[in-house]
């Protein structure tokens, strides 16, 4: 295993509205490697989403988050996102009067800092279409107008494919989805995942798990990380539930 850390968190405390949220959260993630964070609702997964990828609503007001060895926490958005950083959204918004072709070339020219040609974009957007199996027509429609939950997270899977990060943030991205739906998004981010690429899946639910693997699974609760594992931690959250974590993390607050 490459041993040179892609995500690497340590101690991060973040506040929004002077509202401390994340409470010394400590993460590291290697290439190759799926982890997921799991949490009641108010543990500060969404909250860990949008500082790692510039917020800037979300204030750091203690320790760090480096990619690849850089500090993001120096860096605008489109910055990180140029390092190889990649959030899909829980709610994705909608943009009409922009296709999702206009959209992606303009996204794809920003991450590589250059304008680049139609012919070339159109063979990047073909070959990515052919591996999620997205139909040519999709492209054409307005960004996310219109689309049912499961469209908008397809969106994101072929964002993530024209924009090939090294790092993947998906913020609950089974959320509102049926099951047909959960089972194509997972399809796409099995298809996508390689060896160079750190993944990180926040859910509050195994379901998404149960398709996409982890080696790695975390419980959140109150800020922090307060327990490891591997698979079977999932599967005892999805039995247990989160309360046993909850009380054990008010007891040392």
């Amino acid at each position: 295993m490459n041993k040179t850390p892609l995500l690497e968190i340590n101690g991060l405390h973040a506040s929004i509205a002077n509202k401390e949220i994340l409470r010394g959260l400590t993460l590291t993630i290697y290439p190759g490697e799926v982890h997921a964070i799991m949490g009641p609702n108010g543990s500060g997964k969404s909250t860990l989403a949008n500082v790692l990828m510039g917020n800037p609503n979300y204030v750091v007001t203690a320790g760090g988050a480096k990619l690849l060895g850089q500090s993001l926490l120096e860096l605008k958005p489109d910055e990180r996102a140029r390092l190889g950083l990649f959030l899909a959204f829980q709610y994705p918004v909608a943009i009409p009067g922009v296709t999702l072709v206009n959209f992606l070339r303009q996204a794809v020219s920003a991450k590589q800092g250059r304008d680049v040609p139609i012919r070339e974009f159109r063979q990047l957007l073909d070959q990515q279409m052919n591996l999620l199996k997205v139909d040519r027509d999709f492209a054409r429609r307005y960004v996310n107008d219109g689309f049912s939950g499961g469209e908008k997270k397809r969106a994101e899977m072929l964002q993530m494919a024209m924009l090939q990060p090294r790092m993947a943030v998906l913020d609950e991205t089974d959320s509102g989805l049926d099951i047909d739906a959960l089972r194509t998004v997972a399809e796409g981010v099995n298809t996508l995942m390689n060896p160079e690429m750190g993944l990180l899946l926040i859910t509050h639910y195994q379901r998404l798990l149960n398709y996409v693997r982890p080696q790695f699974v975390h419980v959140l609760v109150g800020g922090r990380i307060v327990k490891s594992g591997g698979p079977e931690l999932a599967e005892e959250l999805e039995a247990n539930g989160y309360d046993a974590y909850e009380a054990a993390a008010a007891a040392t607050a």
